[in-house]
């Protein structure tokens, strides 16, 4: 196989900047196609939605250090939606836990970067993940132990709208709203779209927001691939700390965003791009290059 990293940073004049939240998200999407191409894995309209959400955590929100990936001050993330994970892994990559060549082993026979984010011998990676509406159990336990501990952490938890069917997302929910654990932000890739068809077909939601605040948590909507938008919402998130209230972001995006055909289309929850596809993702995602 070429070199990975070449492949993925070609066109680049240098290194890429991935301080820039649109830089990140670029290359997430750009990784996660590659990825997926190689190992013929799934998921891809996932990676695509959040992509913005992943690349404005890693670009100034989250407390982490590649170089001291366990460091004890460090904010935790748990991708509750595992099955996005190559998304999380492109972001740790690109910024410096692990080299960008490991991305080209992503669902391989013996690979550390299994299909759902694991972190068994994977630098940055908190938590594995894949049984859905798991996530926010864990970080309000996660919370829940740093407070008591005192110490001043946050923890972030990323997840679906498909999982929020879940009883346990609503007992989690609960849970943190009753303790005050108000350094605890959930994060919510509203694409509105889960599975096999839309979440409105599925399982009504909304009123969303409105849940989440009769639950007893400070929650606001926003639009999820809009990268100032994010930061701005995470930082109020941030300032809340204080409000003995926990915080959700229900960011509104695009399943698939960035791919004209696979946008909105439900195929691409478990379809994975090869030949013409590919290709035809591959001319589209490098005409938005940052």
């Amino acid at each position: 196989m070429e070199n990975y990293e070449a492949l993925v940073h070609s066109g680049f004049s240098g290194k890429p900047d991935t301080n820039r939240a649109e830089v990140l998200a670029w290359l997430i999407r750009r990784n996660g196609l590659e990825m997926s191409r190689i190992s013929r894995g799934s998921h891809i309209g996932s990676v695509f939605s959040v992509a913005e959400i992943i690349a404005v955590l890693y670009t100034g929100i989250l407390r982490v250090d590649p170089k001291n990936p366990q460091m004890p001050e460090r904010d935790r993330l748990i991708l509750s939606k595992g099955h996005a994970g190559s998304a999380v892994y492109a972001a740790l990559a690109e910024k410096g836990f692990f080299p960008v060549e490991m991305l080209k082993n992503h669902y391989g026979n013996g690979s550390v970067l299994s299909g759902h984010v694991s972190h068994k011998g994977v630098p940055g990676v908190e938590i594995s993940t894949g049984s859905l509406g798991h996530g926010l159990a864990i970080g309000t336990g996660m919370a829940l132990g740093a407070r008591m501990n005192g110490e001043d952490w946050r923890t972030w938890v990323v997840m679906g709208d498909g999982e929020c069917d879940e009883g346990s997302v609503w007992e989690a929910a609960l849970q943190a709203a009753q303790y005050g654990l108000d350094r605890l932000c959930a994060v919510i890739d509203y694409n509105h779209m889960q599975s096999l068809d839309t979440v409105e077909k599925t399982l009504r939601l909304e009123p969303f927001e409105q849940k989440w605040k009769d639950f007893g948590w400070n929650a606001e909507s926003v639009d999820g691939h809009d990268t100032r938008a994010l930061r701005a919402a995470f930082e109020r998130a941030q300032a809340n700390a204080g409000s003995g209230k926990p915080s959700v972001v229900l960011a509104h995006t695009v399943k698939g965003k960035g791919v004209s055909f696979m946008e909105n289309n439900i195929l691409w929850h478990y379809r994975t791009p090869q030949g013409e596809e590919y290709e035809a993702a591959r001319q589209e995602l490098e005409a938005q290059r940052p």
